[in-house]
């Protein structure tokens, strides 16, 4: 008797959802696109350590460069995209953190190697771009979760 009363309460109430769908696709696409970037770097990085000449541990480092801009890149998202499933704004805001050394990779990608494709300044500024859109919707979605 008590559940069915408590039933007949909560179909009467109605949940806001708080959680952004837009923000939530650029993170998912984002996922599929930094896949693509990443496989698309480590064949660059192949193609220039044949083709060009590198100092001593310079390719080395740029590659593990780009396996750390990866695990960043991955928690990123993870934490964007947890955080606002759950709107919670914890993980939105580890996302935004997040945000600033990937783009930081992505800048050395296109600034500050020792050579630079002009794919990898293709594929960075397509990565850049949607770090930024995410930004804003992620500054969105903090504030909308902030307000309930």
């Amino acid at each position: 008797m008590a559940s069915a009363q408590s039933q007949q309460q909560q179909r009467g109430r109605v949940q806001v959802v708080r959680s952004s769908l837009p923000y939530q696709i650029l993170l998912y696409l984002n996922g599929w696109y930094f896949a693509f970037f990443f496989i698309a770097e480590i064949l660059i990085y192949v193609f220039k350590g044949e083709t060009l000449q590198y100092a001593t541990n310079t390719l080395a480092a740029e590659v593990i460069l780009v396996f750390l801009l990866a695990g960043v890149e991955a928690l990123r998202l993870f934490f964007g995209q947890k955080g606002n499933l759950t709107e919670q704004t914890v993980g939105v805001i580890v996302c935004v953190l997040l945000s600033i050394p990937a783009l930081f990779g992505a800048l050395f990608i296109i600034l500050w190697q020792t050579y630079v494709l002009r794919v990898e300044v293709i594929l960075a500024a397509i990565q850049l771009a949607l770090i930024g859109l995410e930004l804003i919707f992620s500054i969105i979605s903090i504030i909308t979760f902030a307000r309930s």
